[in-house]
This record gives structure tokens, C-alpha cells and sequence, in this order.
């Protein structure tokens, strides 16, 4: 690889903020700038206005880019939230607000989805794809030629490929890690389109396809003005937030795991061959190199805390909390309605078993409840036969939490490591390095960029703790009928065992 002369982009187009860093070869952040980002959230509704995702761009490249003194830029790539889509026209011109991530309203499509022998959950892409033609596009509600004359002109766009275009020009294809939720099929490279047509999705409607890492063209003359990156500047097929997160954590050695933790939590590994889910709550990735990358995404997290105290410190609300472990009431702390992992429960709603004492114990309850679905997460990835072996990392907005992180390596009875580096745009850096030439390798990009800032080892009296509220649980989640039965009764088998054991 070459010197630190030269630098690397990468965009995080996220759910509060976009970020970019510019991130040397060997590690270093010569810069970094964020740009807040908001949406609307109603029931199962989640949107973002997709023009905002620029707006914030420009705004946090320029801000990354003041800081950059005497670096060549020598590539860049975006990493987007998974399964957030919208329509455009054929010149990328939005017709529809961007369908988030954990949008809800698409329940009736997946089912179809799954009745043409597709594996899709409710809030993935292809199900978002089929609401927004009926909603937007004309669909199945369209009639004779003019129906089908409107829909000939549209696209479903992933969140950075619409981006992708503002700094390109042109729309440019789909990299395979967005497209997954959207229904391709990675093991053929290819859509499955007898299924999509029998679902009425129209010729052209889904973009062709590339390897992460592929370029994809060159940042404009106006998209250099807007946005500070210099023209000319390599763009490359980026990956899905968790991912790029994963990346950023060096976890892509079979058995490795990577937990980013931010509004809610992903949880992906590495694997030499795909972990099979008959349920399809894991669903698996592919490396540029052709391996697997397996993982979920659940829908607690960090944006629980945020929704239940709005204006809380968390460095104090942390203080508070360490007097209470555990607490006295038991968490599942999901962000919005609907559970996709470790469990498939699109009824699932929050669950708070007890009363905690006072805002600091019920703090202490939502940080606990995290780290016990996390542990769900890697007891169902154990009961699915996955490796789990290697390294655990913590990632994620979250990891800026030692308290956080240390409680969550006690919880789970297994050592963690926190990269000095935590974004999901530092991985999407050495996405960059690779698809440009200045690696051979993803995994020796990601290597000479990560660094460790801390490293954890779990306290064999506070896992202890953590069992019964953990078994409580366990008991709840079978009880409403969320969680099957045999994996309740794997995990409960574990209870007096690391998560990296066998």
C-alpha cells in the first residue's frame, strides 16, 4: 500500500447524520465531518427526504476536507443504511420519499414475496419496492399503456446510490451487499427474475449489479464544487452500513465477529461458507473475495435510550447506572415495533418485566437489555451452527461508551475489543484503498487502517448477574410467542457458558 501522501474517503450515509472521514493508509483520520440528518417517524411509517442526504454531504465533506493538508484524495466509497430504498426517474430525480430501513408498511408485499418462494423479511427492500409502485409509481394499480408507460420510467434506487449519482453524474449500478434485501441472489449473481416478474416488478425497474469494490466513476466538476472532493476523484461500490461497520472492526477472518451498536444493533461475522437459516433471520453477504459474511439486524439499540430520556448526558445517566446490576426491571429495549433478530416477531413491541427505582435504574435497564439480546444473538447464531470462535469487536456510535462496552462484555461472559476508530465510514476507507488498486486485499486494507483503543475482558462475577435476568428474559419472549421454543431452550443451555464457547 502506498504512503500516507495519500488519503481515503469514506461517507456513512446513517440514520441521524451522514459522516465522512479521510483515513491515510496506515490509519490515520486526517479529517472528519458530520451533518445531521432527520426523518419522520409515525407508526410503522419511517421516511427521509433523500435530497437531505446531499445536503448533508456537502456539508460534512467540506467540514472532513478543511482538515486535510497536503493529502492526495485517492478514492472514495458510501455505505448506506440496509434496505432503504426509493423510487426515481431515469435521470435519479426522486418520486418518492426514502423508505427507512425499519419501515414497517410493506407486511401484505412480503408476503407475497414469500409465497413466490422468495426469502424476505417485512421491512427488507423488495417489499418497500412493491408498496412504493403501488403508492408512487402506479403498480398494480396502473391501467393498460399509461400504467404501464409510468412505471417504465422509474428505478429503485438504494440510499448511496442516489448519492453515488450526485457525485458521478449518473446512476450507476447497485453494489450485491444493498441489493441483497432487495431479493438478488448472491449464490447466482444474478435477480431472480421469474419470481420478480410474477410479483409485477417492471423490466428495468431494479439496477444491474457489481462486486463491492468496483468503481463505478469519477466525482464531477459540479459535484466537486458542491461537496470539496476534488474532481476527478475515484468513487467505488461501497456496502451496507453493517458491513462497512464490520470492515472498520477487522473482522473478516472466519469466526470473527463484529457488534455495531448504534440506533439499533447488527451483529456480522466472517464465514468460508454461508450460515443457513430456514427461519431467514440470518441472511449472509458476500465479500469482494468471495467469502460469506453472516449476520443479522435487530431492532433494539441506542435509539431507545435516546427516545426514553431526550435530554439526558449519557455520561452521567452511565455513572448512575453502574450502582444498579443488574437492574431491577428486565429490557427488551426495541426501537420501534417489529423484531428481525435474533427472532422473526413483526408484532414484537417493547418489554419492561418490573419497575425499575428511578430513572437511573430504568437507564441501567435499556443498557442491560441490549447487552441480553445481544447474548440472544450469538446463542441463536451458535444454535444455527456458525462459527464464533474468533474475535469479538464493538463498533458503532455506541462504542464511545466504555461503561457501555465494558457492561456488554460481562453480559455476553466474552473478551471485546473497541477499534480506535469506530465509524462505519472508516471501513467504507478501506473499501476505497481496495477497489482502487492500493490494497490486494480487503482484509490487508482493513488491517494497516484498524487500530485498538481498548481491549475487554468480561468479569466472571458480573456475567454471573446477568443469568437470571437473562433466563426471565428468555421465559418472556417465549411466552408472547416471539422467540421458538428450541432456541429458548438452546440459550438457556448456554447460560452457565462465554458465547464463544461450543
Amino acid at each position: 500500500m502506498p504512503d500516507d501522501g495519500e488519503a481515503w474517503l469514506g461517507i456513512d450515509l446513517g440514520t441521524q447524520s451522514v459522516r465522512v472521514l479521510a483515513v491515510t493508509a496506515g490509519g490515520a483520520v486526517l479529517g472528519a465531518g458530520s451533518a445531521p440528518l432527520s426523518g419522520r417517524r409515525d407508526g410503522p411509517r419511517h421516511e427521509q427526504d433523500p435530497d437531505q442526504w446531499w445536503t448533508a454531504l456537502c456539508a460534512a465533506s467540506r467540514c472532513a476536507l478543511r482538515r486535510v493538508a497536503g493529502a492526495r484524495i485517492a478514492g472514495l466509497a458510501v455505505c448506506g443504511t440496509s434496505g432503504t430504498v426509493l423510487l426515481t426517474d431515469r435521470t435519479g430525480r426522486p418520486v418518492s420519499p426514502a423508505l427507512m430501513y425499519d419501515d414497517g408498511r410493506a407486511a401484505a408485499q412480503a408476503a407475497r414475496a414469500r409465497e413466490a418462494g422468495l426469502t424476505v423479511q417485512d421491512t427488507w427492500a423488495l417489499p418497500k419496492a412493491l408498496w412504493l409502485l403501488g403508492e408512487y409509481g402506479g403498480g398494480s394499480r396502473a391501467a393498460g399503456t399509461g400504467g404501464r408507460a409510468r412505471t417504465a420510467r422509474l428505478r429503485l434506487v438504494h440510499q448511496p446510490d442516489l448519492v453515488v449519482a450526485r457525485l458521478t453524474g449518473a446512476l450507476p449500478p447497485a453494489d450485491s451487499s444493498h441489493a441483497l434485501k432487495t431479493g438478488y441472489d448472491l449464490h447466482r449473481d444474478a435477480w431472480p427474475e421469474a419470481a420478480l416478474a410474477g410479483l409485477g416488478v417492471p423490466d428495468g425497474l431494479l439496477p444491474p449489479v457489481v462486486r463491492p469494490g468496483t468503481r463505478l466513476g469519477e466525482v464531477g466538476p459540479a459535484a466537486a464544487d458542491a461537496t470539496g472532493i476534488p474532481a476527478g476523484t475515484p468513487v467505488v461500490a461501497g456496502m451496507t452500513d453493517g458491513c462497512a461497520a464490520q470492515i472498520a472492526s477487522g473482522a473478516l477472518r472466519p469466526g470473527s465477529w463484529n457488534s455495531v451498536l448504534g440506533t439499533t444493533l447488527v451483529l456480522k461475522g466472517a464465514a468460508r461458507d454461508p450460515v443457513r437459516d430456514p427461519g431467514g433471520v440470518v441472511y449472509n453477504h458476500r465479500a469482494p473475495d468471495g467469502t460469506w459474511l453472516p449476520g443479522g439486524a435487530s431492532g433494539v439499540g441506542a435509539g431507545a435510550l435516546a427516545a426514553a430520556f431526550p435530554r439526558a448526558d449519557p455520561a452521567a445517566m452511565d455513572a448512575r447506572a453502574a450502582a444498579y446490576e443488574p437492574s431491577g426491571a428486565v429490557a427488551y429495549p426495541l426501537v420501534s415495533p417489529g423484531e428481525r433478530f435474533p427472532f422473526l416477531a413483526p408484532d414484537a413491541t417493547p418489554l419492561l418485566l418490573g419497575e425499575p427505582a428511578d430513572d437511573a435504574d430504568r437507564w441501567a435497564a435499556l443498557l442491560q437489555g441490549v447487552g441480553l439480546a445481544e447474548r440472544l444473538c450469538l446463542d441463536y447464531l451458535h444454535h444455527l451452527g456458525a462459527p464464533l470462535d474468533g474475535p469479538l469487536a464493538f463498533t458503532g456510535g455506541a462504542a464511545r461508551s466504555a461503561y457501555w462496552n465494558q457492561l456488554r462484555a460481562d453480559i455476553l461472559g466474552r473478551p471485546a475489543h473497541v477499534p480506535e476508530q469506530t465509524e462505519p465510514a472508516l471501513g467504507m476507507a478501506a473499501l476505497a484503498a481496495h477497489g482502487t488498486g492500493a490494497a490486494p486485499t480487503l482484509a490487508g486494507a482493513a488491517r494497516r487502517m484498524v487500530r485498538t483503543r481498548a481491549v475487554l475482558a468480561p468479569r466472571p462475577d458480573r456475567t454471573a448477574r446477568f443469568a437470571e435476568p437473562y433466563a426471565r428474559l428468555l421465559d418472556a419472549l417465549e411466552a408472547h410467542g416471539w422467540l421458538p421454543g428450541p432456541v429458548a431452550a438452546h440459550a438457556r443451555a448456554r447460560l452457565d457458558r462465554d458465547t464463544a464457547g461450543p
